[in-house]
């Protein structure tokens, strides 16, 4: 059973680290487009690249950090 709830909170740990990252990857994927005046649908690539390397990296983290956290008992 510890093992079950251990593995829900990485998959949680991971999930919503990939939210969050996604999110602010999709911000700051914006930002650098408009602000390096990326041509035409290049614009479109470039967002999503930032967007899923950004969620894919701190999903990464955070699932660490929460498999990290797992095995301390307070």
């Amino acid at each position: 059973m510890a093992r079950d709830s251990c593995l829900a909170r990485v998959g949680a740990g991971v999930a919503v680290g990939g939210a969050i990252g996604g999110a602010v990857g999709a911000v700051y994927g914006t930002y650098e487009a408009i602000r390096y005046k990326v041509p035409g649908l290049m614009k479109i690539r470039y967002i999503g690249q930032t967007t899923i390397g950004s969620a894919a990296i701190f999903g990464l983290f955070l699932g660490a950090g929460s498999l990290i956290h797992c095995g301390k008992s307070y």
